[in-house]
């Protein structure tokens, strides 16, 4: 089975870049995305996550707290997207998500009673769950900070997608690449996991630095159209078709695409990797997603006091290192605005 979101990596065309690259752009962060990845990252030695007096889970604040202002520090704009309704298809691939995190808790708890931590805090990594109120703290944080958000009506990649394609923002942050089959004209990826990251299961760590995927670069490297893009998503497995053809990976698969020379060939190709009935319908999630207009974007300076008090005196946050992340979003925000009243008086 695959993981989270299609998988693309061997096959699609990058370049890396650093984070002052993206120095007066405005990105859409795939919310969900980056609140799973402080979850499983921002943990005890035991694997335990961080949390406040009243053990509430405190780990996707405190990640997004920090992420969020050394991006803005260095002068880029963020916008959150949040997923809505999943579509009907998905609900396979949400039960084989639980199933493993259901199976990593029962090891977790096996690894800590054995008292080998290092097992412990790998199988914790796997157990994290996103909850209604986690989301909902996140979205009142971003409030304080004056982050916009956007509430998607369905798949959070696909609004960010829209957006982008709109040109309301640069780029897509997330580590999927489903944002290429929905149309994002930018990806970014590893910019919440920038720095050493350790290899699953091996004492070695590598270093991960932002990649910017460019999807008319990617289309040209490969040949396809971007419907052939979203029929090749298919056919490796996505959200919505999870296994895909068993065998068939990103070369091959683009390989089969580009030997195809009938639809009807095609339509057999696919009724391998899904249903005759569900391929129709993950190629228009894909092609005509539900997305919505009617939001606005704005970005404000962050409220001190009203941070202070929710993340400090409620979330027993350090307020030093609080007001730290404040002052730097402040310093960049200033810098960001300036430069932008600059811009407006010499164009």
């Amino acid at each position: 089975m695959k993981g989270l979101g299609v998988e693309l990596g061997d096959i699609i065309l990058r370049k890396t870049i650093s984070l002052d690259f993206l120095k007066g752009k405005t990105l859409a962060i795939d919310g969900y995305n980056t609140l799973y990845q402080f979850l499983a990252i921002i943990r005890q030695p035991d694997g335990t996550p961080l949390k406040d007096r009243y053990g509430r889970i405190t780990s996707h604040l405190s990640g997004l707290l920090y992420r969020t202002s050394n991006l803005v520090e260095k002068g880029t704009r963020l916008v959150y997207v949040f997923d809505g309704e999943p579509p009907e298809l998905k609900e396979t691939e949400i039960l084989r998500r639980k199933a493993v995190k259901d199976e990593a808790a029962v090891k977790y708890e096996e690894s800590l009673r054995r008292g080998d931590l290092k097992e412990a805090r790998k199988y914790s990594q796997m157990t994290s769950r996103l909850r209604d109120s986690m989301v909902e703290d996140a979205k009142f944080l971003l409030d304080l900070l004056g982050i916009p958000w956007v509430q998607a009506p369905s798949e959070g990649e696909a609004q960010a997608a829209h957006m982008a394609a709109r040109g309301d923002v640069w780029a897509v942050a997330s580590q999927d690449h489903d944002s290429l089959l929905f149309a994002a004209p930018r990806l970014v990826r590893n910019l919440a996991i920038t720095g050493r990251r350790k290899l699953p299961r091996r004492d070695l760590y590598v270093e991960i630095e932002p990649e910017l995927i460019e999807l008319e670069r990617v289309l040209a490297e490969l040949g396809i159209s971007r419907e052939q893009l979203v029929d090749l998503g298919v056919l490796v497995g996505t959200d919505f078709n999870p296994d895909g053809i068993k065998g068939i990976g990103p070369k091959k698969a683009l390989k089969m695409l580009k030997e195809t020379t009938s639809q009807q060939e095609l339509d057999h190709l696919l009724r391998e990797a899904a249903s005759p009935n569900d391929f129709a319908k993950i190629k228009r999630i894909f092609l005509n997603p539900e997305v919505r207009d009617d939001y606005r974007l704005e970005w404000r300076s962050p409220d001190l006091d009203a941070v202070v008090k929710f993340l400090c005196n409620e979330r027993d946050f350090s307020k030093e290192r609080v007001v730290n992340a404040i002052e730097k979003m402040k310093s960049g925000f200033k810098e960001t605005r300036e430069k932008k009243t600059l811009d407006s008086f010499f164009g």
